[in-house]
């Protein structure tokens, strides 16, 4: 490929029907006042402007209001969840009552496996992808410890074949079929953490569901990132944090989905009293009566200032259309993949060319040697090219619709450009 130019990615940012969206965002600068290229949103989305009034909303209510607030403030705390359900349902294709806002993502996982891991007989295991992000695998392997399983053996972990970077899902469906008497749960990642390897969870679903496992995803990078119907995906539950792609900034308050076939089952569950039935919560009964849907597996009430910046941001992706945003998605990282063949073919790429195997995050990595390739990503970071380092020797950069353009690609590869040749 003809390497494009600055002007043609002026051009492309120019077309772009997007573009005003990135005003509304307030990204980083460097000390010297120059705006970053940030291409971090796959760690930690930048702020929504509007948050800052969605806060300041929330902080005027308790000043004015106090307690009253559960019920009178101008988003009532007390449903202040459904102000978040149902725009993550629609960004997600799910129905508001599948969908809870609340917790961590890893706190919601562990509340997620306490529910649908249920070892019987000879069916113990727990299948993960080899190399899951920390969280994931220490869930998975004290929820075997807490059943008296070992994880030495219960644990399963499905590695690329030799020589590759990223797992192949017919080598997942060959393990189900071998190995599937034995396997109570797949645990799968929409994208995988360090690769950025996306993958097709409907697959995936119907080899978990055949093998007569449950099946549950992490969405950590894939929320905000990936066009996923969850309905239509079949997954019997998913798990998801609000501070990267959907930029509800540090810490803020995660989410789950729970299949509604699973919503007026006896399934065990931890229970709080904000998992009661609304009608009667205030009642303070002494037998819990869930909620109807994924509500039913909340513990404590809202974290309003944690949560509402995720309603500033929830309103642009709604205003945006999930299907405008996967098109720029698509052609904004094709243009920087592509940039970066051209260019630096030095760099290798590990997230696989496919479209459909990957959202906005590319993994690079720059030689055989992981030292040279730490230097480079803090020489980038120094210069203003934001992105992130995953050990042992991978620099992550995402280019998010919602915010990135054409150009910030073009600067970011010509600044690591310019890192190979000057570090």
């Amino acid at each position: 490929m003809k390497s494009a130019t600055l002007t043609d990615a002026l051009e492309r940012d120019a077309a772009d029907p997007l573009r005003a969206l990135r005003s509304r965002f307030a990204l980083p600068r460097t000390r010297s006042g120059e705006p970053s290229i940030y291409l971090g949103g796959h760690s930690l989305g930048p702020m929504p402007l509007a948050a800052r009034d969605e806060v300041c909303a929330a902080l005027e209510d308790w000043e004015q209001l106090a307690v009253l607030g559960h019920e009178h403030a101008r988003r009532p705390w007390i449903t202040y969840h459904d102000a978040l359900a149902g725009p993550t349902a629609e960004l997600l294709g799910a129905q508001a009552e599948e969908i809870a806002i609340m917790n961590s993502l890893s706190v919601n996982l562990q509340l997620m496996l306490a529910s649908f891991y249920r070892p019987a007989g000879g069916r113990r295991c727990i299948l993960i992808e080899a190399g899951a992000f920390p969280s994931d695998r220490y869930a998975a392997a004290t929820h075997l410890q807490w059943h008296g399983v070992d994880p030495g053996e219960a644990l399963i972990e499905l590695s690329p074949r030799p020589g590759e970077d990223c797992v192949r899902e017919e080598d997942l469906e060959s393990l189900l079929g071998a190995r599937g008497e034995q396997i109570a749960l797949v645990l799968w990642p929409g994208v995988q953490y360090l690769t950025g390897q996306s993958f097709d969870l409907a697959r995936i679903a119907r080899a978990a569901h055949g093998a007569g496992a449950i099946v549950g995803f992490d969405l950590a990078h894939s929320a905000g990132n990936m066009p996923y119907p969850l309905r239509e995906l079949d997954a019997d539950f998913a798990v998801w944090c609000s501070y990267k792609y959907l930029n509800a900034g540090p810490g803020a308050t995660g989410g789950c989905f729970v299949h509604r076939r699973h919503q007026l089952s006896d399934r065990p569950r931890l229970a709080g009293w904000w998992g009661h039935e609304l009608a009667t919560r205030f009642q303070m009964p002494q037998a819990f009566r869930a909620a109807r849907g994924a509500a039913g597996f909340q513990l404590s009430n809202q974290s309003v200032l944690g949560a509402a910046p995720l309603i500033a941001s929830l309103a642009l992706f709604r205003e945006a259309g999930v299907q405008r945003l996967r098109e720029k998605s698509i052609a904004l990282t094709d243009f920087f993949a592509q940039l970066l063949e051209a260019r630096l073919p030095e760099v290798r790429v590990i997230t696989p060319h496919s479209i459909a195997a990957r959202g906005a995050q590319l993994s690079l990595r720059i030689g055989a040697d992981p030292g040279r390739a730490r230097r480079i990503f803090r020489w980038l970071n120094a210069q203003g090219a934001i992105c992130d380092w995953r050990e042992p020797d991978i620099i992550r950069a995402s280019a998010a619709p919602l915010y990135n353009a054409y150009a910030d690609v073009f600067h970011f590869v010509m600044r690591l450009e310019e890192a190979l040749r000057t570090v």
